[in-house]
This record gives structure tokens, C-alpha cells and sequence, in this order.
């Protein structure tokens, strides 16, 4: 129970690595609000732990701001906030990604980060306590061809992460993301292109221990970086990867 008594918002928390990290912080004694613009897939997921859902879209400041009351009127406080929602472009060549496409990954996958530090920063800051975890990914360390602008995004949430990380100390808040390689989520496809067992061959061939990440890989790690288990820990990009990006 290391997160006995503990709050918590899991942003795309109704499926892949957000509904691990929801199961694995209820399990672990936290109250979890799962935020996620699927509303009846966060209500599905709330159902079997907390209780506790909202839709959101979270590149919507209004959004953040009624997420945000909504939660503190539910759990009366917010201790830990995952910064899970996140999307991609279909693999293809940097110069055709549409503006449209770009607009969209760079305002879920980093704009989110910003809208949510407004209106949750305050918060934690006034309480003197608080962690913050984002979702980012090996592609924002070690990026893949074809992928550059969901690359770039991540790289985005690892210097924030980091920026977050030296200006929120003194305050009591501590920031770290997590940076997956990809795993069995509804963007598994995306990421590939096509699923086939020769493009998947490809994929797994990167990756060291052979296999993806999976939710409970990222419900483990998430756990312990926003644990006081890891209260000595701030502004650390951990890789769970299998060894992708030795």
C-alpha cells in the first residue's frame, strides 16, 4: 500500500499504459480520478477501482479547469498527477505530416503538460507536496525514422520534465517521466504503420529483452516514482524498455 491515502489524476487512463498505471496505483491504496476523452471507457475502467472518471480532452484549457475542480471536489486534493494522454502521426516522411496532424500531436503531447501545470501546479505547490509523472517515450530519446514530429513531442516532455523538475524542488513537487518503448495499446498500429508479423519481427529486433512494454511494466514504475519510496528522486527520464535505447 505505497500509496495509501494518496490522490491521483491518470490522464488516458481508460486504456494501454494509462489503465495499468490506474490499476496499479488503486492497488496500491490510492483514490484515482481517470481522466480521458473517452468518457464511457474511463467510467468502465473507474468502475472496477475508484469509482472516479471524467472526459476530457486534454489539449482543452476549460477542460483542465473543470478537471481540476471536478477533482478537488471529489478527492479534496490532488498528490499525484499523470500526464498519460497522448497520440501520434502515421509513419511517414517528416514533409508530410499535415499541418493538421502536427497541430494535433504537438496540442495533446506537450500542450497538455502546460495546460495541466496551470491549473495543478498551483495546488501542489500550495501544499507544499506533490508528484508529477508525464508519459514520454524512447522515441523522445532515441527517435525512429518516419515518426519525426511524435519524436519531437516527446523530446519536448523530457526537457520539460526536466525544466519542471529544478523550478518545482524548493516547492515540495517532484517531476520524473517515464519513457516506454511501445507496447500492446491502441497506438500500437499507428506507430508501425500496419500490424504484421514481419513489421512486428522489425519492432521487437530493437528491443534487447524481446518483447513490448506492457501495462503492468509502466503500473510498476509509475507506482514507485510517485511513491515517497522515490522522494529523493526528481527530474528523471526512466527508461522501461528492454534495453532499447543502450
Amino acid at each position: 500500500m505505497r500509496l495509501a491515502g494518496k490522490t491521483a489524476i491518470v490522464t488516458g487512463g481508460a486504456s494501454g499504459f494509462g489503465k495499468g498505471i490506474v490499476e496499479a496505483f488503486a492497488a496500491e491504496g490510492a483514490r484515482v480520478l481517470v481522466a480521458d476523452l473517452n468518457g464511457d471507457g474511463a467510467a468502465e475502467v473507474a468502475a472496477s477501482v475508484t469509482g472516479l472518471s471524467a472526459q476530457v480532452d486534454v489539449s482543452s484549457n476549460a477542460d483542465w479547469a473543470r478537471l481540476t475542480a471536478q477533482a478537488m471536489d471529489m478527492m479534496g486534493g490532488i498528490d499525484i498527477l499523470v500526464n498519460n494522454a497522448g497520440i501520434t502521426h502515421l509513419p511517414k516522411a517528416m514533409e508530410d505530416v499535415t499541418e493538421e496532424e502536427f497541430d494535433r500531436v504537438l496540442s495533446v503531447n506537450a500542450k497538455s503538460v502546460f495546460l495541466s501545470a496551470r491549473h495543478i501546479v498551483p495546488i501542489m505547490k500550495a501544499d507544499r507536496r506533490g508528484a508529477i509523472l508525464n508519459i514520454a517515450s524512447t522515441a523522445g530519446v532515441s527517435p525512429r525514422p518516419r515518426l519525426n514530429w511524435y519524436n519531437a513531442s516527446k523530446g519536448w516532455m523530457i526537457t520539460a520534465t526536466k525544466a519542471m523538475a529544478v523550478e518545482l524542488a524548493p516547492d515540495g513537487v517532484r517531476v520524473n517521466c517515464l519513457n516506454p518503448v511501445a507496447g500492446e495499446t491502441p497506438l500500437l498500429t499507428s506507430f508501425m504503420g500496419e500490424d504484421t508479423p514481419e513489421i512486428r519481427g522489425r519492432f521487437l529486433a530493437s528491443i534487447p529483452i524481446g518483447r513490448f512494454s506492457t501495462p503492468q511494466d509502466m503500473g510498476a514504475a509509475a507506482t514507485f516514482l510517485c511513491s515517497d519510496e522515490a522522494s529523493m528522486i526528481t527530474g528523471v527520464g526512466l527508461e522501461v524498455d528492454g534495453g532499447r535505447c543502450i
